[in-house]
């Protein structure tokens, strides 16, 4: 009996050595994955306000195209956003001003590229996993599905891999573009085009008879009328056009001073070789989705001048510096950081997806750090007040009713196909200016 008292004292005694000492897991940090598992043990979310000092980890919830036709995509943009998570807990997360040190992890689980898992799926995310932000699975069909999921349980979502207007016309509050909208890009390229000869003024549009192609020309157009271009021809292609002579000789005909439009890879390549091949005296060619493209440069010289919107490249020059000539506040890493520490994880070059992922990471950080807070309510009033320059390019959302959460600071970047000192073709970012590496190469040789 005295053995068994001495025990139960000492027993007590360390039961109340160890609650003194107020001791905390660490939290757990996230795997870099060149693949995300199929779900991730999370802990239980975290929204209540926090004791001064203690260290909270908020939970992260998205799908990914583990499966299906959206695999290598989305794939790319979990990636970016792995890694900015990675860097965030590693650099010992977000200290808030009342001592609060905020971290993350998150839940995932494989959408299938199918809207019918990410409507489920991200139903799981809000309730049953409680996850405390969403980001948007990859593309626009898919995140349309999650907008309705997130906005119904009260979850602020950030999207990426996700161009549609549409989305954001729904009346959602809480669901914040990433991705420059569909119906800006080409407008970029109207704005390249008069910053670079304001005497142009009348313009052709060739396209693809698409879905994509034609709301983005549509609106590229409306938007060129209303900057005072005359649109000579407006025409469309078939998908599967292999000739395009016949287009060529009514641009020709109109007297356009440039051509805008295009579709995808196949036929905007094409269509690039035969004007250059019947030696067509336009001095300004933007194509859709091609000149981004490495495999661009096989045209060779019918490349040369060329220009193509993408959501971002690795050489765009974004810097503290070109923020502070444009009046905005720099935010995060140079993109060649970006670049380095991608490459150093997972043995690759980041694609535009790769950095959306990333900058979708940025966004949360930005507005929880200037918000001073996890509150959902103030890290949605901070996103609405977001107006910064970082290595993926301008972050501003729209706040009105009518179009609340969409992009409207982040520009298409534009690049266009150069020749070095050497005669070797080169892929040179021209616009924004605030982002360029050359002068955009004009008049097309």
């Amino acid at each position: 009996m005295k053995k068994l008292a001495y025990w139960i004292m000492v027993l007590a005694l360390l039961t109340v050595s160890l609650a003194a000492c107020g001791a905390t897991a660490e939290p757990t940090m996230a795997p870099e994955p060149t693949m995300a598992p199929e779900a991730t043990q999370a802990p239980e979310a975290t929204t209540a306000e926090q004791p001064m000092g203690e260290e909270v980890t908020m939970v992260i919830g998205f799908t990914t195209s583990q499966t299906g036709k959206y695999n290598v995509s989305s794939l790319r943009q979990v990636n970016g956003l792995m890694l900015w998570m990675n860097e965030v807990n590693d650099a010992g997360g977000i200290t808030l001003s009342d001592g609060t040190v905020v971290k993350f992890d998150y839940k995932t689980y494989d959408d299938e590229s199918t809207t019918e898992r990410v409507q489920e799926l991200y139903t799981r995310l809000a309730t049953e996993d409680n996850a405390d932000f969403l980001i948007s699975p990859y593309s626009s069909g898919l995140t349309s599905a999650a907008a309705l999921i997130a906005q119904q349980y009260g979850k602020i979502m950030i999207t990426t891999g996700a161009a549609s207007d549409s989305t954001y016309m729904e009346g959602y509050t809480l669901v914040f573009q990433a991705y420059t909208p569909a119906s800006r890009y080409l407008t970029g390229a109207v704005d390249l085009l008069a910053n670079t000869d304001s005497s142009v003024k009348q313009l052709a549009f060739v396209y693809e008879n698409d879905k994509f192609s034609t709301d983005v020309v549509n609106a590229a157009k409306t938007y060129a009328e209303g900057e005072g271009y005359e649109v000579v021809l407006f025409e469309g292609y078939d998908s599967e056009t292999q000739d395009f002579g016949p287009f060529i000789n009514k641009i020709l005909d109109s007297g356009a001073q440039a051509i805008l439009g295009g579709g995808h890879f196949q036929d905007g390549s094409t269509f690039a070789r035969q004007i250059y091949e019947k030696e067509v005296g336009i001095n300004y060619f933007a194509l859709l989705v091609a000149p981004p493209e490495p495999d661009f440069a096989d045209l060779g010289d019918a490349a040369v001048g060329v220009i193509g919107p993408s959501q971002w490249e690795p050489l765009a020059e974004f810097t503290p510096e070109s923020a502070q000539a444009a009046g905005m506040d720099w935010f995060g890493v140079l993109g060649s950081e970006f670049v380095s520490a991608y490459e150093d994880a997972y043995d690759e070059e980041p694609s535009y997806h790769s950095m959306g992922g990333y900058a979708a990471g940025q966004i949360l950080q930005k507005a929880i750090m200037d918000a001073d807070s996890t509150d959902p309510d103030a890290v949605k009033a901070a996103m609405e007040a977001m107006d910064m320059l970082t290595a993926y390019g301008h972050i501003k959302f729209d706040t009105s009713a009518e179009a609340h959460g969409l992009q409207i600071g982040h520009s298409m970047v534009y690049v266009q196909w150069q020749t070095d000192d050497a005669g070797n073709l080169t892929k040179q970012v021209v616009w924004p200016l605030e982002g360029k590496t050359a002068d955009v190469l004009y008049p097309k040789p």
